[in-house]
């Protein structure tokens, strides 16, 4: 089974920039890990943002579309789980 591209769309990157190494690294991982599997345990469907999904990370989410034709992850917005939700704006 082939890997699924990685986009990081601009705000997601500037989000992730911005974060202690620490959390940067445990980030990037979990955004690497999406590539060899789009839908990891624990993911779940954003509700009123339809083919958005969010994966945790500590206290991090990562929310992200699936384009399965294609095969690309598109990362949307990386954020503290407790600003994430109210900046959205998809």
């Amino acid at each position: 089974m082939d890997a699924y591209a990685i986009d990081i769309r601009p705000r997601a990157r500037r989000s992730l920039r911005q974060l202690d190494p620490p959390d940067r690294k445990a980030v990037a991982e979990v955004i690497d890990g999406l590539a060899s599997d789009p839908r990891p345990p624990g993911v779940r469907a954003l509700t009123g943002h339809r083919p958005y999904l969010r994966v945790r990370c500590g206290d991090y989410r990562v929310i992200y579309a699936v384009d399965d034709r294609v095969r690309v992850v598109i990362v949307a917005v990386v954020g503290h789980r407790r600003e994430v939700y109210r900046t959205l704006d998809l």
